[in-house]
């Protein structure tokens, strides 16, 4: 029986690939899940995995080939040739062997260890959501040999946009890790192997003991009979940049258009291999330094030698990394202009000391000053519909719902989880959303689908104390809307001085389809919707 092996989904907006590397050629044995191919976009780079066991049969798309979604890249043949496949690892791992009938027992012990009901399952990546390709493991909770049970958590990878726990996927003992801490995998990749059943503590060692010795032996014959050499030593294929790595088929063409020459370009791809968007980088002076001298290049000032010792170098998350491209970037492509106002917020103070304890006893949420924002929020959305927009190309696209984003920070970063359809909620169901997607923020349970989609976003830097600030858009987001610390201040009120409690209010806005009226407009809006909340209830 055949089985296809088609191009992935590759993520949002990406329509084609170009087919970079195959690891693996016609009459090869794959295991399922091993790594066949990887593809190139003009984003990232994805592997492509086995989806049987088997031998691959024809490959239909070569190296340096652009496809398209689902397109047809190889077949595996099943079958006789996934028996075939199977036997290879037992042959291949004992060469050498001075017992080779005790080879042929050992071959079948595997099965020994089914039949006692063991089996090796593999632990693999998760899926991390739209646009997200790779993740790095962050920490392993779980060592080899530990016993584990199901969906109890092995370890934690992070993106960058979230941490991502993955459970064991069945009870058994953790065999070995195949992705170390630090290491970046990419989604549907396999990150370690965990067997099951009675057979679970004696088949970890059959896993992990074989291998070694057989290829000491093979080293040792290959030194003694050169010419046995280059058939003990297959596995540097992507072990450094040594000759042996083969850059992308697109890098290699763009630095012949762009008159580089590959010592002049960064690789970032596995074992050193240059990529497009390497060469890209390079062309551009943009290039980034090489992850490998990162942490024992020399410092950018030196350090007086008082100051030695009493620094710390440590290296940004991915997170933390993505936050700052991504403000960087919004700089850099919205026109971003902010305007103010304040807002004298005594009769939502006093509203909401009025009814606090009733709403809280009716709805068993507490009431805050969050819902009163968002539902004014929404009322100047209506009437400044830009405001809640985005730019795609050349076209202006209007939502006509509310995704709210509520920045909320985090002892990661911060993050903007999205209450969807916020414009149909009540103020009881707002306040249940926004304590729902803090506690879930604070806890790093945050999914993606959680960030994703926002049309407008709040931040609140006065719980931080902050009493004056300029938020940066949240792309591609047209607004953003800043609150502030509430400090008693003295107002003119009819003629005579008072104090009240007053709030400063930001607005962020992407000035190339927000017009200096509409943006002064809503902020007049909420400022009304705030001084007079009866306004709320009569959409005025």
């Amino acid at each position: 029986m055949s089985t296809e092996v088609k191009v992935p989904t590759l993520g949002e907006s990406v329509s084609e690939a170009t087919v970079a590397t195959w690891f693996k050629q016609p009459g090869d044995p794959v295991a399922a899940d091993e790594m066949l191919c990887e593809l190139e976009t003009d984003k990232v780079t994805v592997e492509v995995p086995s989806p049987a066991t088997g031998t691959l049969g024809e490959i239909v798309a070569q190296e340096g080939q652009t496809v398209g979604v689902d397109a047809l890249l190889a077949t595996i043949e099943e079958g006789a040739g996934a028996s075939a496949a199977d036997e290879a690892p037992a042959r291949v791992a004992r060469p050498g062997s001075e017992e080779g009938t005790h080879d042929e027992d050992a071959a079948t012990a595997p099965a020994g260890d089914d039949a006692a009901g063991g089996e090796t399952v593999d632990v693999m990546v998760p899926a991390l959501g739209e646009s997200v390709s790779e993740a790095t493991v962050a920490t392993w909770f779980k060592q080899p040999g530990d016993a584990v049970a199901a969906d109890e958590m092995l370890c934690e990878l992070e993106t960058d946009k979230v941490s991502v726990e993955v459970p064991a996927p069945a009870a058994g003992t953790l065999t070995e890790i195949l992705a170390a801490e630090g290491e970046t995998v990419a989604a549907g990749g396999k990150l370690a192997l965990l067997s099951t059943g009675a057979g679970a503590a004696s088949a970890a060692p059959k896993l992990v003991d074989p291998e070694p010795k057989p290829e000491s032996a093979a080293a040792r014959e290959a030194s003694a009979d050169p010419s046995d050499a280059p058939a003990a030593s297959p596995e540097p294929l992507h072990s450094g940049r040594k000759g042996d790595v083969e850059d992308a088929p697109s890098a290699k063409k763009l630095m012949t258009e762009k008159n580089l020459s590959a010592d002049q370009v960064t690789g970032t791809g596995r074992g050193g291999r240059i990529m497009k968007e390497d060469v890209l980088k390079a062309a551009s002076g943009t290039a980034a330094p090489a992850p490998a001298p990162k942490a024992t290049e020399a410092p950018r000032a030196p350090v007086p030698a008082g100051d030695a010792g009493r620094e710390e170098r440590v290296k940004m998350t991915r997170l933390r990394q993505t936050i700052a491209r991504r403000l960087k970037d919004a700089q850099n492509t919205a026109a971003m202009l902010t305007t103010y106002n304040e807002v004298d917020m005594k009769a939502v103070m006093d509203l909401r000391s009025e009814y606090k304890d009733l709403f809280e006893k009716k709805h068993g949420v507490r009431l805050g000053f969050m819902s009163f924002f968002t539902k004014a929020c929404v009322h100047a959305l209506r009437e400044v519909p830009e405001v809640n927009a985005e730019i795609d190309g050349t076209d202006v696209v209007y939502k006509h719902f509310v995704h709210m984003g509520i920045a909320a920070g985090t002892p990661q970063g911060l993050v903007v989880p999205v209450i969807r359809d916020v414009d149909a909620m009540s103020f009881a169901e707002i306040e249940k959303a926004i304590a729902e997607k803090g506690r879930a923020a604070r806890d790093g349970k945050l999914s993606m689908a959680d960030m994703q989609g926002g049309t407008f976003t709040i931040s609140n830097g006065g719980v931080y104390g902050s009493l004056m600030s300029s938020p940066i858009l949240n792309p591609p987001q047209s607004g953003i809307l800043g609150m502030h610390k509430i400090q008693d201040r003295p107002m003119v009120v009819g003629g005579e001085i008072v104090i009240r409690p007053m709030m400063y209010l930001a607005l962020s806005y992407d000035h190339r389809i927000v017009d200096g009226k509409g943006a002064v407009t809503f902020l007049v809006r909420v400022k009304e919707a705030l001084e007079d909340p009866r306004r709320l209830l009569m959409d005025l």
